[in-house]
């Protein structure tokens, strides 16, 4: 059956996000990590090793890739190998967190429904934003999430340390994904973290946006599998 796998997901995503993952992996143990109970990335990260087998892959997408680098720095000798999915390594600066804190007023004014359709457009290509069942898809797990989850993922990241300076103590297999249509990471933050980690490569999926395991899961599926069986 292999290594067990946890995977870990960020803001206003639930466990959907992984459903094609899940379906292919069904004869193997996964684990989707708790997104959504706790205040820092540092407290994300001791819960998902709480509950974690002793040694796994982890799969970490976007806000996810933040706790991973944390699991990292925790209890580096507990992951056999990383995935890091449409994420980045670096901390806030001052733009991103004048963004956020505008999450956060539009949310305790009781606009929780407008962050949701703002940020809709950069989590798909363009050409996929008017797919209706992605954007059941996104809507769903937005509603799921709510607001006060939302509201502590994003002081969480806002209040994430800059995990670059370490990337060079990663010493397991990594592989990067990142959809050539994500609004929200760049092919430069991935190629970031690709050079500073020994041996880590970047593979891109072309046509998909922030979610390429729920756009395209036809590449991204026989990729991770192949790279977690490798």
């Amino acid at each position: 059956m292999g290594l067990p796998i946890v995977l870990i997901t960020g803001q206003l995503l639930t466990d959907a996000v992984w459903a094609p993952l899940c379906a292919a992996w069904a004869d193997r143990e996964v684990t989707i990590a708790d997104n959504h109970s706790e205040e820092t990335i540092a407290g994300y990260a001791r819960r998902l090793l709480d509950n974690a087998p002793p040694r796994f892959v982890l799969v970490a997408h976007a806000m996810g890739g933040f706790i991973a680098f944390e699991v990292l720095r925790q209890a580096p000798e507990r992951v056999a190998k990383l995935v890091l999915i449409s994420t980045l390594a670096s901390a806030d600066g001052p733009a991103q967190t004048a963004r956020r804190q505008g999450y956060i007023d539009l949310v305790e004014s009781g606009r929780f429904d407008s962050v949701v359709e703002e940020r809709i457009p950069i989590l798909f290509p363009e050409h996929r934003r008017d797919d209706p069942e992605l954007l059941r898809i996104a809507r769903q797990m937005a509603a799921q999430t709510g607001a006060d989850t939302f509201l502590r993922q994003q002081r969480a990241l806002m209040a994430r340390i800059d995990s670059r300076p370490r990337l060079h103590e990663i010493a397991v297999p990594t592989l990067l994904v990142w959809g050539d249509g994500d609004g929200i990471t760049s092919r430069a933050h991935h190629e970031e973290i690709a050079a500073a980690i020994p041996g880590a490569r970047l593979e891109v999926i072309a046509g998909a946006g922030h979610l390429p395991m729920l756009e395209q899961p036809d590449q991204v599926i026989p990729l991770l599998t192949a790279f977690i069986d490798g």
